[in-house]
């Protein structure tokens, strides 16, 4: 026998004495190279080194371990093969963070402006609640108690077109950082100038001022950085944080000192970021805000087209609209603590969680009605026509449920309460309505376009909150001073919208390009 086939059979071995032996097949022999000690944790094959015969002692002493080939590696390669694969795995189970790396830049705008709306908000329902016991403690009546709560729109009328036009100078994340610390260091001194009413009056108005320069730079945002196949989820995610805000609002204003928008890194350095795959963002929107001088904000002043904007019907669609839509939605939101209180009869504690039913309803028709929209967009449907829909539900459907709660039909108060809360709900298809429209018919001027409408938006918060505070003491009827004037601006609203409305791009000034 050849000593080839001798070297063959010496690594065949016969396991077991006398009965059925099933044959091994043997990897042929290697040399053996020392190893540093490490821990196994890779599937290990067995190789029979020639030496004593077939027992199970000689199989004991006659048995190691090695490597796979094909999994781990040559023998030689076995350890910086383990260790790689190990780091593999390691990479693969380590978490991610921050959360937000790797994703698109108006994702992260998204997200972080969304969250200052949540902080905005939580300071408006904070007050809605605290103004029942206030008034008990002060001896306040419903006309005072409506004049203190109307003081925050008066910042937040005054702040609107110029909040509108700086955003479109300097750009909105920078008008937003600004807005978020004035509102954020106005709020905090409320509670020590609660008794003196000039000093919780004016930081009323302070706030107002620093939330209400808020909505044009997140429009001016929007309108320069998602398409339009997008946008009515981008205004519901940014705006929906009003109603996020309106369901942490009892818990206070603790969340205020550590949101940090200054940092030139932030998650709102949109004015800093190159146009990539995502390239939708406009990197001039920072650019000429750096050294503008006072001569320069003069002209830039000058150059917005003031008298196409009031020449345009669908201008005055918005504004009449944002009117009534806010009639509704800021009285209901001040008042409604009160109603559930004195009318249905809830005690504090119920009227303030019944009162964050209507945003957390909100917040699931946002989440029905941005998508809704956007697909219907997608899909081919003209965007007049799909603004028009989602504007008259918004509109039609908080009538129709304050109608069936203003008539005395002998229902429940939890009746009552559901018809309030779905009425208010479904007036989110707004933010799919109207509060897309703005950069629908003008992205270079979105923002001053909004400021425009929503100063006529705020007048209600001024007016309205004091007036259904003067028309309850009148009357003592919640019908009359809260509802009927709320109904009537919803269907007249209805009207002039679904006559003038338009979505198409309009181009007032020539130096606008509109696509």
């Amino acid at each position: 026998m050849t000593a080839s086939a001798l070297q063959a059979e010496r690594h065949l071995l016969l396991l077991g004495s006398g009965r059925h032996r099933p044959l091994l097949r043997m990897l042929p022999p290697r040399p053996r190279v020392p190893l540093p000690h490490r821990r196994r944790s890779w599937p290990r094959a067995v190789r029979v080194s020639p030496g004593d015969g077939g027992g199970a002692g000689g199989f004991a002493s006659a048995v190691e371990k090695r490597s796979i080939p094909g999994i781990v590696g040559e023998e030689e390669h076995g350890a910086t093969g383990e260790e790689e694969l190990e780091g593999e795995v390691a990479g693969a189970l380590e978490l991610k963070w921050p959360p937000w790396e790797g994703l698109a830049e108006r994702y992260k705008l998204i997200g972080a402006t969304s969250l200052a709306f949540v902080i905005c908000n939580m300071d408006k329902v904070n007050l809605s609640i605290a103004i029942i016991p206030m008034s008990h403690q002060y001896g306040w009546n419903s006309s005072t108690a409506g004049l203190v709560q109307s003081s925050f729109f008066w910042g937040y009328a005054l702040s609107q077109l110029p909040g509108g036009w700086l955003a479109k100078l300097f750009g909105g994340r920078k008008v937003l950082e600004v807005g978020v610390v004035t509102w954020s260091l106005a709020t905090a001194i409320v509670p020590v100038v609660a008794g003196f009413m000039p000093g919780l009056v004016l930081s009323r108005i302070l706030v107002g001022i620093g939330e209400g320069v808020s909505p044009s730079a997140a429009t001016d945002l929007i309108a320069r950085s998602i398409p339009l196949q997008e946008r009515s989820r981008a205004v519901a995610v940014v705006f929906g944080g009003l109603s996020f805000g309106s369901v942490l609002g009892c818990l206070g204003f603790e969340s205020l000192k550590v949101q940090r928008f200054g940092d030139k890194e932030g998650i709102l350095n949109l004015g800093q970021s190159s146009t990539g795959s995502d390239g939708l963002i406009s990197s001039a929107m920072s650019s000429e805000s750096s050294h503008s001088s006072l001569e320069d904000l003069q002209n830039s002043l000058k150059d917005v087209p003031w008298g196409a904007f009031f020449k345009s019907k669908a201008v005055w669609a918005m504004i009449y609209a944002h009117f009534c839509g806010s009639w509704g939605h800021y009285t209901c939101l001040s008042w409604l603590p009160t109603f559930f209180s004195e009318e249905l009869n809830l005690n504090l504690t119920e009227a303030a969680w019944v009162s964050v039913l209507p945003p957390l309803g909100s917040m699931i028709i946002t989440s029905i009605a941005a998508p809704f929209a956007d697909n219907l967009i997608s899909n081919g449907v003209d965007t007049t026509k799909v603004r028009k829909i989602c504007q008259t539900i918004a509109f039609v459907s908080p009538a129709t449920f304050m109608m069936l709660s203003s008539v005395d039909l002998g229902l429940p108060p939890w009746e009552i309460v559901a018809f309030l809360t779905s009425g208010l709900a479904l007036s989110s298809f707004a933010l799919s309505g109207l509060y897309c429209t703005h950069q629908d018919i003008s992205r270079e001027y979105a923002s001053i376009l909004l400021g425009i409408t929503n100063t006529v938006g705020a007048v209600p918060g001024i007016v309205g909150i004091a007036l259904t505070g003067f028309l309850l003491d009148s009357t003592h009827s919640w019908s009359i001073s809260l509802f009927v004037p709320s109904i009537f601006f919803y269907l007249t609203g209805t009207a002039v919208w679904l006559a003038f409305a338009s979505s198409e791009p309009q181009d007032f000034s020539k130096s606008e390009p509109e696509s």
